[in-house]
């Protein structure tokens, strides 16, 4: 464990040098019969993940596009994280020093169908408090980032259709008494990542009663890393966060585990700036394109079906989320 805990500490501490200023058998799955925590919604919100606009294919206006493909830099520039096992991460056994993972494919599936060359793309470390400001700056043409859809997020960025589902869970010490999302909090430091739905359900948690008044929701992070070293070094007792990050951080350090089952239906999508439909219309088409010749299952084999699928039994995950356009 201490081998586990200096190497993401070492992560965390390498993040800012690139930055621009599972069910209880422990895997995770997704889709009908969990356990659901509202998420924060507006009035006129239902069914975020339904609400991007169909695939490309028509005779409209390019702009976005357009002005990716006139930089003298011809590079698409994406917010992504680089400490996330086997979603988005520097392998240290890599001799190519290239980030890998699961979202790292879809950005060069992305970048090939935009440009014509996979590897087009500048990456950029975006914290997960700072994904949405860094779309509404400008910093990046999109974050392909474990971003989930929520009806809050569609206010600030536009969203593809969605590319993963997922639902939140526990993280704990094995030795722990917590038994998930439910009363054996009480009187316990949970921790989350700033500006996460992880918090926003922890928040509404503790308001609706799911959660005991004693649970302690302070302890948030930049970087939802961070709180696993908190929970490494003792300072936390759990951690809430996607069911997908937590089984690969499971993987990372054994002397940890997930507790209880997924308690929420969490949709990864790419977050762009409002008003670049057609760059949204393009990325929906290289979603589609994506799922439909294999390049999307193939990603998934290799990166998320070790830590999420359990021999015979595979994950509601495995199985990419249908696409439904406003």
């Amino acid at each position: 464990m201490a081998t586990v805990c200096a190497l993401a500490l070492t992560v965390a501490l390498l993040l800012p040098l690139t930055q621009p200023r599972s069910e209880d058998t422990g895997t995770a799955t997704a889709g009908q019969g969990m356990t659901r925590v509202a998420q924060a919604k507006a009035a006129d919100c239902e069914n975020p993940q339904d609400q991007s606009l169909a695939p490309s294919g028509g005779s409209g206006g390019t702009p976005a596009v357009d002005a990716i493909k006139a930089r003298k830099d011809r590079r698409l520039i994406v917010g992504v994280d680089t400490n996330s096992y086997r979603w988005g991460y520097l392998d240290p056994n890599n001799p190519s020093g290239e980030l890998e993972g699961f979202d790292i494919d879809l950005v060069h599936r992305i970048a090939e169908d935009i440009l014509g060359d996979r590897d087009a793309v500048q990456f950029k470390a975006i914290p997960t408090s700072r994904r949405i400001e860094a779309v509404q700056q400008g910093e990046v043409d999109m974050v392909v980032r474990t971003m989930t859809i929520s009806c809050s997020r569609i206010k600030d960025v536009a969203f593809s259709a969605p590319y993963f589902v997922t639902g939140q869970q526990i993280l704990a010490p094995k030795m722990s008494a917590i038994t998930g999302y439910d009363k054996s909090l009480a009187g316990k430091k949970v921790c989350s990542a700033q500006g996460s739905t992880a918090y926003e359900n922890l928040e509404e948690g503790r308001k609706n009663g799911d959660l005991p008044d004693s649970t302690d929701i302070r302890t948030t992070v930049p970087n939802q890393l961070d709180c696993l070293v908190k929970l490494q070094l003792g300072e936390v007792d759990a951690v809430v966060t996607d069911g997908a990050l937590a089984a690969s951080q499971a993987a990372q350090d054994p002397a940890v585990e997930l507790k209880g089952g997924l308690f929420t239906d969490e949709y990864y999508g790419v977050a762009m700036k409002r008003g670049s439909d057609d760059l949204v219309r393009q990325v929906n088409r290289t979603l589609e394109d994506y799922i439909e010749d294999g390049g999307w299952k193939a990603s998934y084999e290799k990166w998320l079906h070790p830590t999420m699928d359990q021999g015979d039994k595979e994950s509601a995950s495995a199985t990419p989320p249908e696409a439904r356009y406003k």
